[in-house]
């Protein structure tokens, strides 16, 4: 979850993983590929691996993103370790006593 204040704003970038973006609450403004949109609550948003965007938050918004897999396989540049608190994406969480 994200919490964006109006006027806030991720400026254009792009990430390995696909990126869905859910607009919880409130509404932002969405530029890609030369076109901006208003997404407001309720909006499901994807883009693919690669894909520029940038998001503003048009009032206080909230929005939860999800990439997906991730880690994605071209995630850390070559020679960069993975964090090692973080799981692997072919990883199973331990069964809860």
């Amino acid at each position: 979850m994200i919490d964006l204040r109006a006027g806030d704003a991720l400026g254009e970038h792009s990430v390995r993983e696909r990126a869905t973006i859910q607009v919880v609450s409130g509404s932002i403004a969405i530029s890609c590929n030369g076109e901006t949109v208003e997404a407001g609550a309720g909006t499901l948003l994807t883009f693919p691996p690669g894909q520029r965007h940038s998001l503003r938050a048009a009032e206080d918004a909230r929005i939860l993103l999800l990439l997906a897999p991730w880690p994605a396989d071209t995630h850390y540049a070559a020679g960069e370790a993975a964090h090692p608190e973080r799981m692997p994406g072919n990883a199973s969480s331990p069964p809860l006593a």
